[in-house]
């Protein structure tokens, strides 16, 4: 069998990363698929550009928690130097977050994935974690060994019943000069501030925040108006930015990230006649889930 090196990720391996993140994805969504969800879809060109762009930002920001595992040898598929895992974590202050991670799944059962999860937690250096983790039954529980606990989510899917839109009033566009008092806000819900996230997220989403600096809040809506990231300092402002986001969809959306402690995110979905369903853990080390506060998947 060829040789798979772990080491530290290079700008040269985001497309052979992209590829294989690709490839896990699909196959992971695929047998995890229920009966009444669509049929999987292969990443679009679109798609995979995003996600190279977006690996690039962590490489440049914190490369220390960017790792891969490539083919070494000849005669392998993939071939020598094709990326075959990755693990993508990130420091902010004093938390540490993993963004994505993987092994493709003809490489799986040979060690990879630990030696991977060991170089991203070797690069927390003790810090507190989060991260979102899916149900694949060896990833959790390297991540329960690992000491984080896991806390079950859920997602609301469906198509907004426009009717039952309320007003939205005391909301605006955000700015870059909202950042300073956002990562306050984050630093109450979860530890760090999102820091330098926060200027990639703007330049890929639009972001709107709470006009009263007394009850603060702030959702990043991408371009089908689906919330990203909401973090809010009460419900009622979250509910309030978690309307916006769906006022904003079109056709199907989706609401994920949805945690026990935030059921207040169920309440306007079940108002706005979406379904309920299930969706993986957030993984948390060392700190309370968030709330109110919907995850992001790559930005937590």
């Amino acid at each position: 069998m060829d040789a798979v090196r772990v080491r530290p990720m290079r700008e040269d391996d985001l497309a052979s990363a992209e590829r294989a993140s690709a490839a896990t994805f699909f196959e992971a969504e695929s047998s995890t698929r229920r009966v009444n969800d669509p049929e999987v879809e292969p990443r679009s060109a679109a798609a995979s550009k995003q996600w190279i762009d977006r690996m690039r930002f962590f490489l440049d920001v914190d490369p220390g928690g960017c790792w891969v595992a490539v083919q070494d040898g000849a005669g392998g598929v993939p071939g020598p130097g094709e990326v075959v895992g990755f693990a993508l974590s990130q420091n902010r202050g004093p938390l540490w977050f993993l963004a994505t991670y993987g092994v493709l799944p003809s490489h799986r059962a040979q060690g990879i994935g630990r030696r991977l999860m060991d170089a991203a937690l070797d690069h927390a250096e003790g810090r507190q974690g989060i991260f979102v983790s899916s149900v694949h039954a060896g990833a959790t529980r390297r991540y329960r060994l690992a000491g984080f606990s896991l806390h079950p989510q859920m997602r609301m899917v469906g198509t907004v019943d426009r009717s039952t839109l309320p007003a939205i009033h005391g909301l605006r566009e955000g700015r870059a000069d909202d950042f300073e008092w956002m990562d306050r806000l984050d630093r109450d819900l979860r530890v760090a501030g999102h820091g330098a996230d926060h200027g990639y997220m703007l330049d890929t989403l639009r972001l709107v925040v709470s006009r009263d600096s007394r009850k603060p809040g702030y959702v990043y809506l991408d371009d089908r108006g689906q919330a990203s990231l909401l973090a809010a300092a009460d419900p009622e402002t979250a509910s309030r930015l978690l309307w916006e986001a769906l006022a904003s969809s079109r056709g199907s959306t989706l609401v994920n990230c949805i945690t026990t402690p935030n059921d207040w995110a169920l309440d306007v979905g079940l108002a706005a006649r979406l379904d309920i369903g299930q969706e993986g853990y957030i993984a948390v080390r060392g700190m309370n889930v968030p709330a109110p506060y919907l995850a992001s998947g790559h930005f937590l």
